[in-house]
Parts: structure tokens; C-alpha cells; sequence
């Protein structure tokens, strides 16, 4: 492309102003294109041609794919190299400041020049996402959580492995399941996992300001107020980290401080309930300034910590407007008492044999008393009356008769499957839960709602002390 031509266009398309609003995250340089012809920066003749090139450049790359055997491939593969060539000219597009340069480019310089040059971008973002990789490996908190801990170990490594430039750029190649505080989950391939990188690290780097010790206390202690087992469940560890350390500085504490008592999360209950939302706003914003002067974060960090200002604002608010802070303020959980914890034998499982004959047993007889009979009879283990409720040998009133005949103890054990969601950090009381109900995905699940929503106070007062004393964690299911 000579200078003189490029020269030309930018004075040609100066006074022209392309509508941001019409262009596309994905697929950005045929939106491009698209708005440059409403706008007058690019003729028709001109997005002919661009769009001939690129099937030019797709008949190579189905060529090279093939390694030059054919130049035909399945709708299906054609479709993804098709992708991945958009994916690739994309990159060099969006690499410009502003839309109105990338059109300049666009009419001057080739497709094949075009998708080369972002193919080259994307190698360089390849480098530096398998850098950064390194440098996750070696800052990674040394913390119990599977989500966070398979991500580093087995998830990335698949897209490091598996990453295609040429044929597959927008694939990202592997299932990211640890939650990031501030995500983008618009962006694709490389430029998806270099940002996931630099955002998992800057949170690292965060968490890191604390020592080991506070930090499994503030999870310890998180999954104590959830009721659940913090190990398995997905959850950003740089939030519990900043709201805990603005919560310490709003109770007279350090950011570095984030132990809260529960004295101190009394006081700040109290406090943040009876202050309006702009007070409230001011107070968190005042903390958060405070957090980045005492813990001297850089640019990167105190920049990503204003990204997440408005959504901590906005929790704060929620807490206050149902009156209370106890699953946002993380403080020490005493255990009065040691969890129920019910191991279940594997030796009590019914062979599958045993399992079908007195299934059929129970289906063939028409009397409830007799089916309860049998199966309160032969059912021992968790697993057993779980394939039996699922197997569809009761019906209707049936259910209610076998859920009457359960103890407490049971009860609360079904509660923990049917309800595992709603009582995940649900404040106010198991017997709300029991009223609001849940969408039942079978129909025993149905039919237990139904009969716990019958029972009267007292009995789902004592339900829901056993509930939060069995430990879900031992409980195995399947």
C-alpha cells in the first residue's frame, strides 16, 4: 500500500464519523464494512471485492487444511475455518485506535495482507498468554478450591496444547470454570484467555497482600455461613478478599486487618442498615480509596479494583434493603457442636438384581400400605432410596405416605437435595424456603415439596436443626 494512497484516504474519510454503536465485538470487521457502505467511507464496489478476497483466502486456507489433497471439506469444518479466518482479520482491525483508521486499511490493504497481519498478532498474543501462564503457575494461592486449582492445572493446559492459530483462532479449547471478579465473556480464543490471565493474576497478586492464614479463615468461615463445602463450589476468592477488607476498614480495622468479629459485624449491621444508599455509597467508596493507599497497589490493581467499586456498591445496598449483612460480611463462625456426619456403607447397596425384583415387587402391588411396608422393609442406603423415588413405582398420595412414615433425620437428608440451592446462604429461615418452593426436577422431588409445605412449625423448626448439622460434604450420593 503506498503512503501516498493511505494519505489520501484518511483525508477522505476525515470528516467521516463511523456509529460505534452499529459495530460488533464479534465479527467486527464485516460490521466494519457493513457501516463504512451506509457512511460513504467504502464503495460497493469495494466491499465486493473485499468480500471475493476473502473466499480467496478461505479456498487457500481449505487448501493448506487438507495440506493441498482437495479444495473442498464438510459444511461443517468449512464453517470453522471460515470463523477463524474473520476471527484472524478481526484481530488486526480492532489493533487500530479508532474504526475510522481500520477503514482505511480496509480499502487499501489486501484480505490475504490483512489476515497474515492479524495472524501474526495472534501468535504474539499466543506468547504472551503461555508467559503469563507461567507466571500464574509460580504466584498460585496455595488455597483448597478445586474450580480454582483445575483451572491452572488441567484447563489451561488444554488451550496452551490444543490452541489452532490458523484453523481454529476463536476457539478458546478449554472449560474455564474458576469465576473471575470482572469478566468479559464476549471475547473469544487467545484474546479471551490472555485477558482471563491478567485478571486471574491481578487477583492473585490482590489475595496475595494477606497472609495464608486469614485467608483460609475468610473461606473457612464463608463456607461456614453458606452452608456449604467451599472446596467444590464456585466462588471469586478476590471478592470475599476486598469486601472483608473494607468491611475491616469500615469497623476501625486495617484493609490488611480482615478478621471481623462478631461484635465488629454487629456494629457494622447496625451501621450500613441505617444509613441512606448515597451515604452508604460514599462510605464504601472512602473505604476502597483507603484499601489502595494502605496496600500501595499499582496501576493495574488499583485500576481493576474500580472496576469492581459499583458491583461492591450494589451488594452493600441489596444487604442493607432486606436488612441484613450476614452472608456478605464474612466474620468467625463458632461450632457449638460437631456436624452429624452419615457415612454410607457401599456393602448396604442392593445388587442391581435386588434392586429391579423389588422394584417390580412394589410397582405389581396396589395396596400404599404394603409398598411402604416393602420398602421401609429393604431400604437401607441413601443411594438405594434415591433410585428408588426416581424409578416411577409410586404414585401421587403414595409419595406422601412413605415421605409420613420418615424421620426427622431423613427428612432433613432430602431437604439437603431438594433445597441444596435455596439454602445456600438463604438468611431467612429454612420454613421461608419450604414456602417458597423450588422447581422440582422429578416428581418425588414434587411430591416431598408438597408434603413438607403440609407440616406444621414445630416440625419444620426441627428439621431445620438437623439440616445444618448434617455435614453435606459426606454425604455421597452416587
Amino acid at each position: 500500500m503506498g503512503l501516498d494512497n493511505t494519505q489520501d484516504c484518511s483525508r477522505s474519510v476525515s470528516n467521516i464519523i463511523i456509529d460505534r454503536s452499529r459495530l460488533k465485538r464479534n465479527n467486527y470487521i464485516l460490521s466494519l464494512l457493513q457501516e463504512g457502505q451506509r457512511v460513504g467511507a467504502i464503495t460497493s464496489k469495494k466491499a465486493y471485492q473485499i468480500q471475493g478476497e476473502i473466499m480467496q483466502v478461505l479456498q487457500q486456507l481449505i487448501r493448506k487444511y487438507t495440506q493441498g489433497k482437495s479444495t473442498s471439506v464438510t459444511s461443517e469444518t468449512a464453517e470453522d475455518i471460515m470463523v477463524s479466518l474473520i476471527y484472524a482479520m478481526d484481530v488486526y482491525v480492532l489493533h487500530f485506535n479508532n474504526p475510522e483508521d481500520a477503514i482505511v486499511h480496509l480499502n487499501f490493504e489486501s484480505i490475504k495482507d490483512i489476515h497474515a497481519k492479524g495472524v501474526e498478532l495472534l501468535r504474539q498474543y499466543y506468547e504472551d498468554a503461555k508467559q503469563l501462564y507461567q507466571e500464574m503457575k509460580k504466584i498460585r494461592l496455595a488455597v483448597p478450591v478445586d474450580a480454582y486449582n483445575m483451572t491452572i492445572d488441567e484447563s489451561l493446559p488444554v488451550f496452551m496444547k490444543q490452541y489452532n492459530i490458523i484453523f481454529g483462532a476463536q476457539n478458546t479449547m478449554a472449560s474455564i470454570d474458576y469465576p473471575l471478579a470482572i469478566d468479559d465473556m464476549r471475547l473469544q480464543g487467545v484474546i479471551y484467555i490472555k485477558q482471563y490471565l491478567e485478571r486471574l493474576r491481578i487477583e492473585t497478586k490482590f489475595c496475595q497482600f494477606f497472609s495464608h492464614q486469614d485467608l483460609m479463615y475468610v473461606l473457612t468461615n464463608f463456607g461456614k455461613i453458606y452452608h456449604f463445602n467451599y472446596h467444590v463450589e464456585l466462588f471469586n476468592i478476590f471478592e470475599l478478599m476486598v469486601n472483608n477488607a473494607v468491611f475491616s476498614l469500615l469497623a476501625g480495622k486495617k484493609a490488611s486487618q480482615v478478621r471481623i468479629s462478631e461484635t465488629q459485624y454487629k456494629q457494622l449491621n447496625r451501621m450500613l442498615i441505617a444509613c441512606c444508599a448515597d451515604q452508604r455509597s460514599k462510605l464504601i467508596h472512602e473505604s476502597i480509596n483507603q484499601l489502595q493507599k494502605e496496600l500501595q497497589t499499582d496501576q493495574a490493581l488499583t485500576h481493576y479494583i474500580d472496576l469492581y467499586r459499583n458491583e461492591l456498591v450494589q451488594r452493600v445496598n441489596n444487604a442493607a434493603k432486606i436488612g441484613s449483612f450476614e452472608i456478605m460480611i464474612i466474620r468467625e463462625i463458632e461450632e457449638h457442636k460437631k456436624p452429624m456426619v452419615l457415612m454410607l456403607n457401599e456393602n448396604n447397596r442392593m445388587s442391581d438384581i435386588q434392586m429391579r425384583n423389588l422394584v417390580d415387587r412394589i410397582t405389581g402391588s396396589d395396596n400404599t400400605e404394603k409398598k411402604v411396608q416393602l420398602i421401609r422393609r429393604y431400604f437401607v442406603s441413601l443411594h438405594d432410596y434415591l433410585d428408588l423415588l426416581n424409578s416411577g413405582c409410586l404414585f401421587a398420595d403414595e409419595y406422601d405416605a412413605l415421605f409420613d412414615t420418615l424421620g426427622d433425620v431423613e427428612l432433613a437428608i432430602l431437604a439437603k437435595i431438594v433445597f441444596y440451592e435455596k439454602l445456600r446462604g438463604d438468611i431467612r429461615g429454612f420454613r421461608f424456603v419450604v414456602a417458597d418452593g423450588v422447581e422440582a426436577e422429578s416428581e418425588w422431588e414434587m411430591h416431598y415439596i408438597g408434603f413438607m409445605q403440609q407440616l406444621d412449625g414445630e416440625r419444620i423448626e426441627a428439621v431445620e436443626h438437623l439440616i445444618y448439622d448434617i455435614d453435606y460434604e459426606d454425604l455421597s450420593f452416587y
